[in-house]
């Protein structure tokens, strides 16, 4: 290749970088939105009555006033329940007090009422019964959970059906990129954002999936409304240059102290916060 097509090349690779980044360039949905802190599966303690993504916890947080983050996924017999985590036995116990083994998706919504978060009362609520309990009162943002390897984006289509008949303000965002995707194509007024981590630094590997994932190197297949990235690694040049240069909104999880919130002002729009009230 001669000097000058190498001189070329600068201008086209930044430009595609720009191109693939660029976010969707809509805001007026913040108004809503700004202004209020958003705990992190609720207001929840687990070591009390009150464990994360419980109808305690969300009951909670409406309490005070804070907005809500919470995760939906997809039980055996294709029910959304709210719950983080792929396997239960972090969060889940028997009658016995026994951590259960196994994934959501091993069981039925049936079989999972049959246990209880932690030492609570609690169960794994359904996302029906999250929505009546926060009823529209605070602002939602619904992370939509898929495996890596899931392409069936089923869990898209069922929490958009149940979310059709809810009248309270929420966005919708996932680490998958097709989720975002599915929503650009088939819900595109619901407002959309991509989540994403320091990937090839918290992971064993360095692979061009996790790599482009972590520099969102995949927006241009969603055309995220807002991005959602680790507080801890605020200085990604790509979440910089979404946010300063296209002025996309960009939300912070999860801050876990007034000093870290107080550090990362100006830096973020949003702040999904939890183990402290902010002020």
């Amino acid at each position: 290749m001669s000097r000058k097509g190498s001189w070329l090349l600068i201008p086209f690779t930044a430009g595609a970088y720009l191109y693939a980044i660029a976010p969707s360039l809509r805001t007026s949905w913040r108004k809503g939105f700004d202004g209020v802190y958003y705990a992190h599966r609720g207001r929840y303690d687990n070591n009390g009555e009150a464990p994360e993504n419980s109808l305690r916890a969300f009951a909670i947080a409406v309490e005070h006033g804070y907005g809500i983050e919470l995760d939906v996924q997809l039980t055996k017999d294709g029910k959304a329940v709210v719950f983080h985590d792929f396997e239960v036995n972090r969060m889940v116990r028997n009658s016995e007090g026994t951590p259960v083994s196994g994934m959501v998706d091993d069981f039925t919504l049936e079989e999972l009422q049959q246990f209880h978060l932690l030492n609570s009362n609690e169960r794994i609520p359904t996302f029906e019964e999250v929505l009546e309990v926060i009823g529209g009162a605070v602002p939602l943002i619904v992370e939509l959970k898929m495996k890596t390897e899931d392409h069936s984006c089923q869990v898209c289509e069922i929490a958009d059906a149940i979310l059709s008949h809810y009248d309270g303000p929420y966005v919708v965002e996932s680490f998958h990129p097709m989720a975002v995707r599915w929503y650009r194509t088939h819900r595109p007024s619901v407002i959309r954002g991509q989540l994403s981590d320091a990937f090839t630094r918290n992971r064993e590997g360095r692979t061009p999936t996790l790599f482009a994932s972590e520099h969102l190197l995949f927006d241009w297949y969603g055309r995220p409304d807002f991005i959602a990235y680790n507080s801890k690694f605020e200085r990604n040049g790509s979440r910089r240059t979404v946010k300063h240069l296209f002025h996309g909104p960009s939300v912070a999880w999860t801050v876990q102290s007034q000093e870290e919130l107080d550090a990362l002002n100006g830096k973020f729009d949003l702040f999904i916060f939890e183990g402290f009230d902010p002020k």
